[in-house]
């Protein structure tokens, strides 16, 4: 339990915090130590370009914010997306974000997490991913730009 003196809308930003490092900071962890591989094996492993992930996220808190601040909850959501420095689109109706799968999938889930550390009463996410087999794939960019003025 919080101490006392904390506000509500302190222990969320804290609570927001916590999860925007905890995305962020999944992928770059340390891993646990490995028996030594081949030299050719090993290289081919630190040559190879990571993959590459498209994923938009709608939440859908309720309620979605206060009355003092309308869309509390999903700004709570937005804040850790912008915190993880991954390159992102903030949209009408979701947020598009693209990078690594292994930053992208637990982003996600904080994402979803923030808007109840941040007071909603219950929340729901729509999540469309894109992501191919091999390396690379196009950027939201490279799909979109003829598109725009």
């Amino acid at each position: 339990m919080a101490h006392p003196s904390f506000s509500r809308l302190s222990r969320s930003r804290l609570s927001a915090l916590w999860l925007s490092t905890l995305a962020c900071g999944a992928a770059s962890a340390q891993p646990t130590p490995q028996p030594a591989a081949s030299a050719a094996a090993t290289t081919a492993a630190t040559a190879a370009p990571s993959r590459h992930m498209i994923a938009e996220i709608q939440v859908v808190p309720r309620p979605s914010g206060t009355a003092d601040d309308r869309y509390k909850h999903v700004d709570a959501a937005i804040a850790v997306i912008q915190a993880c420095g991954l390159r992102y689109e903030v949209h009408g109706m979701g947020t598009v974000v693209e990078g690594p799968p292994e930053k992208i999938w637990p982003l996600l889930q904080a994402v979803h997490q923030a808007t109840l550390e941040a007071g909603a009463e219950r929340t729901l996410s729509i999540i469309k991913v894109s992501s191919g087999a091999g390396t690379g794939g196009p950027s939201v960019d490279e799909l979109v730009r003829k598109f725009r003025r």
